[in-house]
């Protein structure tokens, strides 16, 4: 199966690194676009790039610095004077997987050239809209250990990741098997991709087919509105965070190899969906209310 390869391949990558795999699977799965927390040097960034050696696609990595500009990841208008006209120069935003490396330490106007893209996989330059590969998935990572020279991410855009995916350092035993791994490792030829577009997108269609009961749907409900109830705010849980937390549930159903989408998934994609939604100064503990709400939320 291509998935399991591809899931394969990613944990034999990037070691102790189960939990972050299996929701970069789902958020790929679910068309969503990810965002990998936690401190440098554990794994981010070669988590997402070995996704995209595993897959056929086209891969782009954008390095975000306070003075990166929205034209750097969308493209610019090139003006050919032999001609007279002028020319479309595609920016990194136009491939299958885009790494958005520290995305926090652009400034708020650049971040928020990825909003279009993110939810509409398009983007409009100078008038003119384009339209993104089919699949298209954002990958960004943000280190949560160090705000100097930081911006934070602005609420639409945090809305328009599917997931975030927390990574933290892995214990002594996982850090000799990656001291010997990488002692071990042969300069043999890079890893060859495991999985095509058209297999991709087949099952992401598969996802999109997984059945959700009525009752499920109502869960899914009650679970977003405990949330609202706790915080006060009618508006701290959207409904595009509704409808993510319905998309990821299928996708991790379809990872678990069900055709039906359990309680038991909603429950472990809930904290992944939400917590980067709430997190502010409102709300210093997101992990404790999340909780809060799925232990006052009666189990269907």
């Amino acid at each position: 199966m291509p998935l399991q390869a591809l899931r394969q391949q990613l944990l034999s990558t990037v070691l102790g690194s189960d939990e972050a795999v299996d929701l970069l699977l789902t958020a790929l799965l679910a068309r969503g676009h990810a965002l990998v927390t936690g401190p440098p040097g554990i794994g981010k960034t070669t988590l997402a790039h070995t996704l995209s050696t595993s897959l056929s696609g086209t891969f782009r990595r954008v390095q975000f610095t306070p003075d990166l500009l929205p034209s750097d990841i969308l493209g610019y208008q090139l003006y050919r004077p032999q001609n007279g006209e002028f020319e479309f120069i595609p920016g990194p935003v136009f491939a299958n997987l885009l790494l958005a490396d520290e995305i926090n330490r652009a400034s708020p106007r650049t971040q928020s050239s990825l909003l279009e893209a993110m939810n509409e996989r398009q983007v409009t330059i100078d008038g003119t809209t384009r339209e993104l590969p089919d699949p298209f998935l954002v990958v960004a990572t943000q280190n949560d250990t160090s705000s100097t020279g930081t911006f934070p991410l602005p609420e639409p855009q945090l809305d328009r990741f599917i997931l975030s995916i927390p990574m933290s350092l892995p214990d002594d035993q996982t850090q000799l098997e990656i001291l010997r791994y990488h002692s071990e490792k042969s300069s043999g030829p890079p890893r060859s991709p495991v999985m095509n577009l058209d297999q991709l997108r087949d099952l992401q269609n598969q996802a999109d087919h997984i059945s959700v009961s009525d009752t499920l749907q109502r869960y899914l409900l009650a679970l977003c509105q405990a949330v609202r109830s706790i915080l006060g705010e009618d508006h701290a849980v959207s409904t595009r965070a509704t409808l993510a937390l319905q998309r990821a549930s299928q996708a991790a159903a379809l990872l678990d190899n069900q055709t039906a989408v359990l309680p038991d998934h909603v429950q472990k994609i809930f904290p992944h969906v939400l917590r980067h939604r709430l997190l502010s100064e409102d709300t210093p503990d997101a992990d404790h209310l999340l909780s809060a709400a799925l232990e006052q939320t009666p189990v269907p």
